[in-house]
């Protein structure tokens, strides 16, 4: 098998010069690096990490496909997926959907090509396409944030937490209260959160105007419009309304002071997983927080056990929650 030695004695450069070309850690000039590749053409090179990985069968490596990479949640369960498997000497290798749902079935093929161990998805939807791409794969799986039939997965226990967030604003009073939610077709932020919301509101007799009930996209400018759309559009304010993400709730606190309206004495707010930034808005953000990092280091250690043919069942862990009161109620 050929060496990095012999690469660099064929293309007439340093060992140094090939390493930093082959790591992209240093300059290496225009007519050297395609001497090297030539060379490496040539000879069919293949790097030791490869060429291990081509021999055990193992690469070492778990595919991570997270929604949105700018957002505190998806960094937090990596930082506990990270602490497990780093352990082990695996490496992650991270893709971005930018919430796409089609990505998420393009990303599922680019890591098997990629002789992934193992692939753990933050998952947006649980669609048959998605469901069956997974199958097509035959890699160790974990999801993260929804239920899949048939694979492990670790999800927050939004019905119940939405019930408890919704039950909460009753007992303080109100029983005037609208929503800012997301697409259904993500069960847990957008379809569970949502029948909690109304399957409370039911069970108290509230009444509820069409016009309460807005849908965003995650983003904060999403929260933001939502809330301007229940407030022109509705005969009569809600005294509360509860957003299914943090990130949008603050958009709807920014829409509010910027039309007069006081939080919480004309219009409370709550919203779902915890940040810094929630905790720091003026008022500070009644809501939900979840053990994202904790999820993220049981996501690890699941799909740990499948690489390691421990438990091939599939296990669903149910994470619990903290209702964190604030001012904006």
């Amino acid at each position: 098998m050929t060496t990095i030695k012999e690469i660099a004695s064929m293309a007439g450069v340093s060992q140094s010069t090939v390493s930093r070309m082959m790591n992209q850690s240093g300059y290496v000039s225009e007519e050297a690096r395609k001497r090297i590749l030539h060379v490496i053409k040539e000879t069919e090179y293949i790097p030791s990490t490869q060429a291990k990985a081509m021999r055990t069968k193992k690469s070492n490596v778990i595919g991570v496909i997270l929604p949105r990479i700018s957002t505190q949640t998806p960094s937090q369960y990596v930082s506990g997926i990270d602490r497990v498997l780093s352990k082990r000497g695996f490496q992650i290798l991270l893709v971005n959907t930018n919430l796409q749902r089609e990505k998420e079935i393009e990303y599922l093929k680019l890591m098997k090509s990629r002789q992934v161990d193992g692939i753990i998805l933050i998952a947006t939807n649980d669609s048959d396409e998605l469901i069956k791409e997974i199958r097509n794969v035959k890699l160790p799986f974990v999801a993260v944030g929804q239920s899949l039939d048939g694979f492990s997965c670790v999800v927050q226990d939004d019905f119940r937490a939405a019930e408890e967030l919704m039950t909460y604003l009753i007992n303080k009073g109100h029983v005037k209260i609208g929503y800012i939610g997301v697409d259904e077709r993500d069960r847990s932020v957008g379809y569970l959160r949502k029948a909690a919301y109304r399957h409370v509101a039911e069970k108290h007799k509230l009444e509820l105007e069409r016009s309460w009930m807005q849908i965003g996209d995650f983003s904060t400018m999403s929260g933001y419009k939502a809330m301007g759309k229940m407030l022109t559009q509705s005969i009569e304010a809600p005294t509360a309304v509860f957003v299914a993400t943090e990130h949008m709730a603050i958009g709807a606190m920014k829409y509010l002071k910027e039309h007069n309206y006081r939080i919480p004495e004309d219009i409370a707010i709550v919203g779902v997983g915890h940040s810094e930034l929630g905790e720091y808005v003026e008022p500070s953000l009644t809501t939900i927080s979840y053990p994202n990092e904790d999820a993220g280091v049981q996501a690890g250690k699941l799909l740990l056990n499948q690489i390691k043919n421990i438990n091939t069942v599939p296990e669903k862990i149910v994470m619990n929650y903290t209702l964190l009161e604030r001012d904006s109620v």
